[in-house]
């Protein structure tokens, strides 16, 4: 996995709010949202806007055909504490799909697993609450193993756990491929090259594309029937 040392660089200070990209179209065409709730990883802290993977998702989604608009709400620096409080924020307007990318900062903190389990809880509780309701995407995150195995063990275990609990789709492990692999992060070793979240975009399409694919098909028939 990662070196603790070289991580550290991802627990900047977060931002107050950030402004959530969209596409210059969808001032003309609403599109329903697909929501990305994360950290400096979603965020794409050291690149371009549009070579974080939630920009590259946009591309996947266009060229499938299935008309959502993605919406970047990435802050680095985010522990799942700041997640929590920015969700009411975060889903004032009418979303389709939430994807939510949180704890790694928790994680290179060494936070409790408790915490992390009741924060997302929290944010997954306020989701099921929107009407109509928001389909979850939940991204898994590990821990260094600098930490321990049984902490590591309990931290990864949260996300499988909440995802069965809340129905939500989950993604085992958002860095499968890319944490710890030299070439594919940038020179503080923690956050993702250009490629490095082209590969996260694959990984999060294996999931999303089907959860669209459905939102998209029960759209269809609330309309038809």
């Amino acid at each position: 996995m990662f070196g603790l040392a070289a991580m550290l660089p991802a627990c900047d200070a977060p931002a107050e709010k950030p402004e959530m990209s969209r596409t210059s179209a969808d001032a003309v065409v609403e599109r329903p949202s697909v929501v990305f709730l994360g950290t400096s990883l979603t965020a794409g802290l050291g690149l371009e806007p549009e070579q974080a993977y939630p920009a590259l998702l946009q591309h996947k989604i266009d060229s499938a055909g299935l008309g959502y608009r993605v919406v970047n709400a990435g802050v680095s620096g985010e522990t799942s504490a700041g997640a929590r409080r920015r969700i009411d924020w975060v889903v004032r307007e009418p979303v389709a799909v939430l994807v939510i990318e949180t704890g790694a900062n928790d994680g290179l903190r060494g936070l409790p697993a408790d915490s992390l389990r009741a924060n997302i809880q929290a944010i997954l509780a306020r989701a099921r609450g929107l009407q109509p309701a928001p389909k979850i995407v939940l991204a898994g995150m590990r821990v260094p193993t600098n930490y321990g195995q049984a902490y590591g063990r309990e931290f990864q275990a949260v996300y499988p756990e909440l995802a069965r609990a809340s129905g939500a789709q989950l993604v085992p492990f958002l860095l499968e491929g890319v944490g710890g692999v030299a070439a594919l992060n940038q020179p503080d070793g923690v956050h993702p090259t250009a490629e490095g979240q082209r590969r996260m975009a694959e990984t999060v399409w294996r999931v999303l594309e089907g959860v669209l694919r459905e939102d998209q098909r029960e759209r269809e028939q609330r309309r038809s029937g």
